[in-house]
């Protein structure tokens, strides 16, 4: 007997998503890293950058829902931006929770989002961790990892470590960001000094509050946009003084408004911006 799978496609700035809730992932007998594989496929399956489950509260915890999110080559990571507000919205719009300010248990710890009366979302994104073991980062013993010199194959990279409940590599640059992100990326993301690997950011200051960033994610490559990213990029540039604590963070699918005060001690990153339904369907299951 065939089985099928309902699921939600859900884009956050062009980082794509589809959205399962967690009986019904359950009940396909698959790992949640398999189902990822399979259903996230671009030409056997409905095509995305991750796979989102959907479940209530764990009850060890005090958050109002839980989630699980995979890269579409099955890894999963700690966080991710644009899918914890696609997560947001699903969530609120499908009775998982009643407010429009709610707790999400992620493996990052508690994040809360926002629903806005525009339908964007407003995410506290929790406080940027910079010490190089919470990164982590081996390039160094301890303290912020900023303006180090990172060596690739064929030249040499200044750069900012951030965590913003998983790792981050930041690199300015006035050259094209887009061509540094494609020949370096991986690279850069699979180095020996991030142990477990990291997302790459090459990111141009356009002005005080305007910046441009292309993204390498680990486990998914080149996408159209990254939340998390765009928050370590304004974390970056923060710390490195060339840019304000209110940025217009410009990605190839989108812009999201990034704040964050360093001046204020244990300082939450705030990430505000749109997510979007695409099409329901069910998802045939083959072996």
């Amino acid at each position: 007997m065939e089985k099928t799978l309902k699921f939600t496609k859900m884009q956050g700035l062009g980082n794509d998503f589809v959205v399962v809730e967690g009986n019904d992932a359950n009940a396909t007998g698959l790992s949640y890293s398999a189902l990822a594989e399979k259903i996230c496929d671009r030409h056997f399956g409905v095509g995305s950058n991750g796979l989102i489950i959907v479940n209530p509260p764990d009850v060890k915890t005090d958050a109002d829902v839980s989630w699980r999110i995979f890269n579409s080559n099955g890894t999963e990571p700690e966080m991710c931006g644009n899918g914890i507000r696609c997560f947001a919205r699903y969530a609120y719009e499908n009775g998982f929770v009643k407010k429009k300010k709610f707790t999400v248990q992620t493996l990052a710890g508690i994040i809360v989002p926002e629903i806005l009366e525009d339908k964007e979302v407003k995410v506290d994104m929790g406080k940027p961790n910079l010490d190089t073991a919470r990164i982590p980062f081996t390039g160094v013993k301890s303290g912020i990892v900023k303006g180090f010199k990172l060596k690739v194959s064929d030249r040499e990279f200044e750069i900012t470590a951030v965590n913003m409940g998983n790792p981050h590599c930041v690199i300015f640059s006035n050259e094209d960001t887009e061509l540094l992100a494609r020949k370096y990326g991986h690279e850069i993301s699979t180095h020996s000094l991030f142990p477990q690997k990291t997302n790459v950011e090459f990111v141009k200051v356009i002005s005080k509050n305007h910046i441009k960033v292309d993204v390498w994610e680990r486990g998914c490559g080149i996408t159209l946009a990254c939340g998390t990213g765009a928050c370590a990029s304004t974390v970056a540039g923060i710390l490195d003084n060339l840019v304000n604590n209110d940025v217009q963070v410009e990605l190839p699918g989108g812009s999201l408004k990034i704040q964050w005060d360093k001046d204020i001690e244990n300082s939450s990153v705030f990430m505000t911006g749109k997510s979007e339904f695409v099409f329901e369907g069910k998802y045939l299951l083959t072996k």
